[in-house]
């Protein structure tokens, strides 16, 4: 479905991704983890079009998409979440969806117009529902997304990104600062979009949650790529192992 091929981006004297390369299976979860500063969110902002690579090629269903813009490789089917929480937090949560599914024209005058909505809108809104409800939020959609808890305003990321119907939800600390019951919730949330056919890459510290979700997952060190397997061999890993670790003197 995704194939990175020697991705190298500098910044100033530090490599921040140096040579890495990997494939993203179809239908299949894929974890890229690795410690703090290995260059796995810069990868994420060059497979999206969010940062320019140096050299190196992104191949989506066969396609070098790499000269194109991110909101291009939207329309492909790639969508993302961020590491930090990116609402309109004075707006309901339901006004957040449908600003995330309106591409063409612009939704405020359609939510804010006097009178009914137009047939369009209220598909839209229908969507929108119908994604809430996927991931347990339908009961919020009138809220201000301001007043959710932390983890509900993850799951709304999450909705958001859903919004494209992408073939490739990229998804930048998932479990991050949540609690066990939302985590829970994450994860089942991911097995079952899975389950739909959805193919996932995800970013993520939680080794625990990673090993329980992943089908394959990716390590990068210093920008590399230092291992490429299934979780069991991963975790085993010697390289993998110092990386986290330290080598032991």
């Amino acid at each position: 479905m995704l194939r990175v091929q020697n991705i190298r981006k500098d910044f100033g004297g530090i490599k921040a991704v140096d040579g890495c390369s990997f494939e993203v299976a179809r239908g299949k979860i894929t974890a890229l983890i690795g410690p703090n500063g290995a260059g796995k969110t810069t990868m994420f902002n060059i497979i999206t079009g969010f940062m320019k690579q140096d050299t190196g090629n992104i191949i989506f269903k066969g396609e070098d998409i790499t000269p194109l813009p991110d909101y291009k490789r939207c329309r492909l089917g790639l969508s993302r979440t961020f590491q930090s929480i990116r609402l309109f937090p004075k707006m309901t949560v339901m006004e957040n969806m449908l600003v995330a599914m309106h591409s063409n024209e612009s939704i405020l005058q359609a939510l804010f117009m006097a009178g009914e909505m137009r047939a369009q809108e209220r598909k839209l809104a229908e969507d929108a529902r119908e994604i809430l409800r996927f991931v347990s939020l339908d009961t919020k959609a009138n809220e201000l997304a301001g007043n959710l808890s932390y983890g509900q305003q993850k799951l709304l990321e999450i909705a958001k990104a859903l919004a494209s119907e992408p073939e490739v939800l990229m998804l930048d600390e998932p479990a991050a600062g949540v609690n066990p019951t939302m985590l829970n919730k994450i994860r089942e949330l991911m097995l079952k979009l899975k389950k739909k056919g959805r193919t996932i890459i995800f970013i993520e510290h939680n080794m625990e949650f990673v090993m329980g979700v992943a089908d394959k997952v990716v390590v990068m060190d210093y920008g590399k790529e230092i291992a490429y397997d299934v979780p069991e061999k991963v975790q085993k890993n010697k390289r993998v192992i110092d990386a986290y670790l330290g080598v032991e003197e």
